[in-house]
């Protein structure tokens, strides 16, 4: 399967694991929203991309009261999701798009991505991180939640023996673990090293780890003001 064809499979159960599955989601979540370089009453638009069933753009809404989000997604599914939690709500849009292969929509103060971007190719991701780099104002800034591959062998295995121990402890359904464990298959993370080095190489200061914890991490990196 397709990862578009394993998160249309998981949509439903998506938002009712997550907090199971991430073991660290408070602290990791919460770093993210920390990072936001606005007040809470300020207004601004964001992109969030691989926002799945809009978990992240739910969190940032409820702190940022005046915010506008505008979701992007390959899976029909989870949108699906997403528009059903965010019904009514004129301050959000949605657009069912493959971000590695089309070009991204409008320019934003911000951008968001958690727990996505490592299904690509390491040259998608450096296409990418520039994509967002060209769609973000001037001072604007990318907030990115995700996994990082272990610098060794060694740490990796850590890593996942860490994540499988913590799994395999919930009450996670069988049928609902091994879903999860077929959508982990298809992760392709980068190490931490990497994914810092492309942000500065696509043009972003200030760039930096905030958070991390085995393979979680949160990651950030500002576009410069206009001279």
């Amino acid at each position: 399967m397709t990862v578009k064809e394993l998160f249309d499979a998981g949509a439903l159960k998506y938002d009712a694991t997550r907090r199971k599955v991430i073991y660290c989601f408070d602290d990791f979540y919460g770093t993210l929203l920390e990072l936001i370089p606005f007040t809470p009453g300020d207004r601004f638009s964001f992109l969030d991309l691989g926002a799945g069933t809009g978990l992240v753009s739910a969190l940032i809404l409820k702190r940022f009261t005046n915010a506008s989000a505008h979701l992007v997604d390959i899976s029909e599914k989870m949108m699906e999701k997403a528009r059903e939690r965010f019904a009514g709500r004129k301050n959000v849009r949605f657009t069912i798009a493959d971000y590695d292969q089309e070009e991204l929509p409008g320019s934003y103060p911000l951008v968001v991505s958690a727990m996505s971007i490592h299904h690509l190719s390491n040259a998608g991701k450096q296409r990418l991180m520039k994509k967002i780099f060209h769609t973000l104002t001037p001072g604007g800034c990318f907030i990115h939640a995700e996994l990082a591959l272990g610098p060794t062998e060694a740490a990796e295995a850590l890593y996942q023996q860490r994540w499988n121990r913590h799994l395999e402890s919930t009450d996670i359904g069988k049928e609902e673990l091994c879903a999860i464990y077929e959508r982990m298959a298809c992760d392709r993370p980068a190490t931490l090293n990497h994914q810092l080095s492309w942000l500065r190489k696509a043009g972003f200061v200030d760039v930096d780890c905030y958070f991390k914890h085995y393979n979680f991490t949160v990651t950030a990196g500002r576009k410069p003001n206009a001279p």
